[in-house]
């Protein structure tokens, strides 16, 4: 259920009482003569994206692996092997099903929000976190989840390992096309996520003595395996 402000124009006329500032107004949104960020890759073709996402995947030492609709489980098989497979969390996602993935071929546990706390113990615990990414960035290596029904943000945060199944349709050249979708999804109200995630492989940090660290928190590992669906 979405939720709502109440008393957001009594509560922010006080906040201006109190300042002695003037009731906040509405204000208009700034329509920029020049947006070189909206032009910015765009002249890349799919494959070109893929391409980008690989490379920077590389500079955020993310494992990548390209396959088709008809290898993905397979692939996805392999994946799973590579990091000694163990416990598994995924999203509760018709995806899986639609994608060909057999899930219950692993010692998997799927989200359900009925199940509250167990979700995130269990999340906690699991060797490997698997999702589906839903706008992909090829500039920074970022896969963008919405979180929601089924779709907890833990099974992404706390595994050891992480793996993002990116259809290769969700690749877009950088931020500036995701904020343009977030900014159509704001206009309705049931379809915006009640949480968005947006990752970039296993953390990275170079804090103590300039020496680079990967995994300080959050998953250790990351592979993103982009499924041809275009």
């Amino acid at each position: 259920m979405a939720g709502t402000i109440q008393n957001r124009t009594k509560f922010l006329n006080n906040i201006s009482e109190q300042l002695g500032r003037p009731k906040p107004i509405k204000v208009n949104k700034p329509e920029w003569e020049y947006q070189p960020q909206e032009k910015t890759l765009t002249g890349l073709s799919p494959s070109q994206l893929v391409d980008l996402l690989e490379e920077q995947c590389k500079k955020i030492h993310t494992g990548f692996v390209k396959t088709t609709k008809a290898s993905l489980d397979s692939t996805l098989r392999d994946v799973i092997k590579a990091y000694n497979q163990g416990e598994i969390i995924a999203w509760n996602d018709k995806r899986f099903e639609e994608n060909g993935i057999n899930l219950e071929q692993y010692q998997t546990y799927i989200w359900n929000e009925e199940n509250g706390e167990e979700n995130r113990v269990v999340a906690e615990k699991a060797n490997i976190g698997i999702t589906f990414s839903d706008t992909t960035l090829a500039e920074s290596g970022t896969v963008v989840l919405y979180a929601g029904k089924g779709k907890g943000r833990s099974v992404s945060l706390l595994p050891t390992h992480y793996i993002a199944i990116v259809p290769q349709s969700t690749i877009v050249p950088r931020y500036t096309q995701a904020a343009q979708e977030m900014n159509k999804m704001m206009k309705d109200k049931e379809r915006f996520p009640s949480c968005i995630n947006l990752i970039s492989g296993p953390s990275n940090s170079a804090d103590i003595e300039m020496e680079l660290v990967v995994g300080v928190h959050g998953p250790v590992k990351a592979t993103y395996i982009v499924v041809e669906d275009i």
